[in-house]
């Protein structure tokens, strides 16, 4: 039977017609204004429960809650569609300052419910919690009753809130402006094109190092143009966020992140702890690749260099096909989800200008669909990407028959099956790639995604730790964010890089998102985490993925930790667990020192 045709261009007609001038989307973002001002009045309607009898009004407000936070999760995700597909849409950026606007109010409305919960009495609670109606989500609502009681005054709060539009999420989306005009030279081939940033940032997987190191020279440039506007945007977003720790009394800059990735702070630091007493393989495996491509040492632009002389390339069906073909080795479900989103157009892939750098995948939960958003030129890594970004889409499609408070799960377990699914694809390509040269270029894919997860992103941390604490102290210039940037770096790769990305805190969006702090560490907590989930599929065979679904439905309804010792049976807290995931990372570097040793 012949395949299907697969478009790389999404559909996004089926959720709103006509992108940015949608009468649709108009109307609903008018009738969320109504709706969540009623939401207003039942909260303040509220009277305290005295009683478990008294759960019909608690379980109404959960209800009203539930659907209203649907409503402006489905609007958001059509609005960050349309921004990421034409970063010259200025209608979709006006829909964005609406919908922050909307979700700024909706979040006002909730810190009141914060406070109302956390008026009832303990022994009333624990009653309702134990009733039949709100016993499944009682974890979620423990949480945001534990959460209230870490803030301030809910007239502070709601304040908070309000001034957050313009001065805190604000300088989001300034970035995002700032981005959308940087252009890249490349000449090549007796012309000069003007590259997104999303397509300058492919050809950093170029074989030809020349286009590399002219893209890279390039990219430095543009972003240090724009640092007196980055400088500022990074130091005022950066300074509301700690104001607003001061006032509630957060003295640790990562108390938000680890709460909201349900996370203690003992595991992150033993996370890290175990990783950089393992470096040694990576250096080794950097070492060796800066040989077989005649360098004494390799250069940031070198990082994702191909090895060999000719680049393989793929087309996108021919990518859609090999995906399909290694979910399909793991079970049932994964694939016939994955065709599915192939078949009606869930993925942005075209290869055109205009488009956001980099890639997500994001849920639109009224229509029980996902749409994912990348830039497809090819490469191994495009493929692997698009796994990964098929794994977060699988994720939401395993929970919805799940309760919609439980499905809020974090950064961490997401990307946990985002990389899950990446590894079936890349672990069967090297098992059956067709000779040693293939083998080898796709073990060197594997080994670049291990660096970037454990040096790269450990260079992220790093740099938001020490910037964070300077900036407690003042505005930090352009000079010194650069300078701790390349510290971070240095000691992240341990030095065995010849140069490095000063400008990189400025080309990172992580840095100035404001929905999540501290986006890094959750990449390489789901890394690992999916290596202990892995190391079990491949013992179990196909028989997995009904645990493996029954491990991601518990994602939103308890803390990593207890997930872990649920389904794995793992202390996350102890080095042991960690131990292991990082030693199966460096089977990598062994198989790939090994094949390259009479390169």
């Amino acid at each position: 039977m012949k395949a299907s045709t697969y478009e790389p261009v999404w559909d996004l007609e089926v959720i709103y017609s006509n992108g940015s001038d949608s009468k649709e989307l108009e109307q609903d973002l008018i009738l969320l204004v109504t709706e969540i001002n009623q939401f207003k009045k039942s909260i303040h309607l509220l009277g305290t429960p005295q009683s478990p009898n008294e759960i019909g009004e608690v379980a109404s407000i959960i209800d009203q809650f539930t659907k209203l936070a649907k409503k402006i999760r489905q609007a958001g995700a059509f609005i960050s569609c349309l921004q990421a597909q034409d970063t010259t849409d200025k209608k979709a950026g006006l829909l964005q300052g609406k919908l922050t606007s909307l979700s700024a109010q909706f979040q006002m409305a909730i810190t009141t419910l914060e406070e109302f919960f956390a008026s009832i009495s303990e022994i009333v609670w624990k009653l309702l919690l134990e009733s039949e109606r709100l016993s499944d989500i009682s974890f979620v609502l423990n949480e945001i009753r534990e959460r209230s009681k870490s803030k301030l005054e809910v007239q502070q709060e709601v304040l908070i809130q309000s001034l957050s539009v313009d001065g805190y999420h604000g300088w989001s989306h300034l970035y995002d402006k700032i981005v959308a005009k940087i252009k890249i030279p490349l000449a090549e081939n007796g012309e000069t094109k003007e590259l997104s940033v999303g397509q300058a940032f492919n050809k950093f997987s170029s074989a030809d190092r020349s286009i590399r190191k002219q893209v890279f020279e390039s990219w430095e440039t543009a972003w240090r143009n724009e640092s007196d506007l980055l400088t500022h945007t990074l130091n005022h977003l950066s300074g509301y966020r700690l104001n607003v720790y001061k006032a509630r009394g957060w003295d640790d800059i990562l108390f938000e992140p680890l709460t909201y990735n349900r996370m203690d702070k003992k595991t992150l630091e033993t996370m890290w702890q175990v990783i950089s007493e393992n470096k040694q393989p990576f250096v080794d495996y950097l070492n060796r690749k800066a040989d077989l491509l005649g360098l004494d040492q390799l250069s940031w632009y070198d990082l994702d260099a191909p090895l060999g002389k000719t680049e393989s390339t793929v087309t996108y069906q021919e990518g859609a096909e090999f995906i399909l073909e290694q979910f399909g080795r793991f079970g049932k479900e994964l694939p016939s989800f994955t065709e599915r989103a192939f078949k009606e157009r869930w993925i942005e892939a075209e290869d055109r200008p205009n488009k956001r750098p980099g890639g997500f995948c994001t849920s639109f939960p009224e229509s029980e669909q996902s749409r994912i958003f990348m830039t497809f030129s090819g490469t191994p890594s495009n493929v692997s990407t698009l796994a990964h970004e098929l794994g977060h889409a699988f994720h939401q499609h395993a929970m919805r028959d799940v309760h919609p408070m439980n499905q809020r799960y974090a950064m961490n377990v997401a990307e946990t099956a985002s990389t899950f699914a990446e590894m079936i694809v890349a672990d069967a390509s090297v098992k059956f790639a067709n000779n040693k040269e293939e083998r080898l270029a796709l073990i060197e894919d594997k080994l670049q995604r291990s660096v970037a997860l454990l040096m790269n992103i450990h260079a992220r941390f790093l740099f938001e730790t020490a910037f964070y604490e300077e900036r407690k102290n003042g505005l930090v210039s352009t000079e010194r964010l650069n300078e701790l940037m390349e510290n971070a770096q240095k000691e992240a790769y341990c030095d065995a890089l010849s140069d490095y990305h000063p400008e990189f805190w400025g080309s990172k969006l992580h840095f100035y998102i404001t929905g999540v702090p501290f986006y890094n560490f959750p990449y390489t907590f789901g890394y690992l985490f999916s290596l202990g989930i892995y190391a079990k599929a491949l013992e179990e065979g196909g028989e997995f993925e009904t645990k493996y679904i029954a491990l991601l439905k518990d994602t939103g309804s308890m803390k990593v930790e207890e997930l872990a010792m649920k389904h794995l049976g793992v202390d996350l807290t102890e080095r042991d667990f960690w131990d292991n995931a990082v030693k199966l990372a460096v089977s990598d570097v062994d198989e790939f020192l090994t094949l390259t040793e009479e390169s």
